[in-house]
């Protein structure tokens, strides 16, 4: 059977804005989350390009070893040129940033060289941040060959599309994710890695508000036989009223299936690893039950230019070894809460 990777987006969605936007609330996002296939490491590489601030581009690296060494960088970088030698904007770079779509929803590269400080996951999770991390030598080259079709939230179910009319859908932004497998290297100072592994790709365009937001749980990842998952879901409100859900699982072949969360492993503390994210989804044909552990985590600290607001939850990225009908894989999840659901 012949697999639409695209999902039925657009192709011409792919390409970047080569120029700056009019409107200054616009924005552009390219990134990924990478998982080694041993669980070695995770990685998460982006760039946030702003109208207001078109000049100075955020960048974000992070690479998370199992051993709970963590790089982390946040820098604000001018753009690099978007057109590429064929006349078409495949290119959101920003100082040693590179992100470039090769063919629309099949393949895509990410590549990076430069310096970036090295921290712990433990200091992190404690938000304990040295004045002046020494910096470490890193460099990779990798190519994301896509293996999911692409979802875009909203389109599959319709409850989650009337709650993403309103200002949950302001926390979002206009976005899809497509789930890909990674290969290339990676030198951190003077070791050399073999990157073999699964990624997720994220594509976001338009405008994003974050005043309101009160947390979330999004997990994705592909099985060596091709089979894989994704949701994303917000916790229930106080005012009662419907909370963004909505995720998909994928047999190896054909298009997403609908699905829901039903079990969720909201984020109520931090830690270095072992955090339980097991989660159960529903479908139209049952309930898909995966069991998940966290091998390294991390927390987005504002250390760069994003500005957040005040009340903004607290957000933990990590990489997890999961678990389905018997077949493993690494794959992402990132969760947030508010501070007072943080058991400390």
């Amino acid at each position: 059977m012949t697999v639409d990777l695209s999902g039925g987006i657009d192709p011409a969605r792919e390409y970047m804005l080569a120029t700056q936007p009019e409107d200054p609330e616009i924005r552009e996002a390219v990134n990924v989350w990478i998982e080694s296939s041993d669980g070695g490491f995770g990685m998460r590489i982006g760039i946030e390009a702003l109208a207001a601030n078109w000049e100075a581009q955020d960048i974000w690296l992070d690479i998370a070893f199992a051993d709970g060494r963590v790089i982390s960088l946040r820098e604000s970088h001018p753009p690099l040129p978007a057109v590429d030698g064929r006349g078409l904007a495949t290119i959101r770079g920003a100082g040693p940033v590179r992100f470039q779509c090769v063919t629309p929803f099949a393949h895509w590269r990410v590549s990076f060289q430069g310096q970036a400080p090295e921290t712990t996951a433990a200091q992190l999770a404690n938000g304990v941040l040295a004045n002046a991390p020494s910096p470490v030598e890193v460099a990779f080259d990798l190519d994301l060959s896509m293996a999911v079709p692409a979802w875009a939230p909203g389109t599959l179910r319709k409850e989650a599309a009337q709650t993403l009319a309103g200002q949950q859908g302001e926390h979002m932004s206009a976005r899809y994710e497509q789930l890909c497998r990674a290969q290339g290297s990676l030198r951190v100072g003077n070791k050399v890695l073999d990157v073999r592994g699964n990624g997720l790709r994220i594509r976001r365009q338009g405008v994003r508000r974050l005043e309101g937001f009160f947390g979330h749980c999004w997990q994705s990842a592909v099985f060596p036989s091709g089979k894989a998952f994704g949701f994303n879901a917000y916790p229930p409100r106080e005012d009662g009223q419907p909370s963004y859900n909505e995720g998909f699982v994928y047999n190896g072949d054909g298009v997403l299936q609908p699905a829901r969360a039903i079990q969720v492993p909201w984020l109520d503390r931090l830690r270095a690893s072992g955090d339980d994210v097991s989660f159960v989804l529903e479908t139209a044909d049952g309930n898909v039950s995966v069991t998940g552990t966290t091998f390294i985590n991390t927390r987005s600290v504002n250390k760069g230019s994003a500005v957040v607001p005040p009340e903004f939850p607290v957000v933990q990225q990590a990489h997890a070894r999961y678990r389905w009908d018997g077949e493993e894989c690494c794959g992402m999840v990132e969760r947030s809460s508010q501070a007072s659901k943080i058991i400390r």
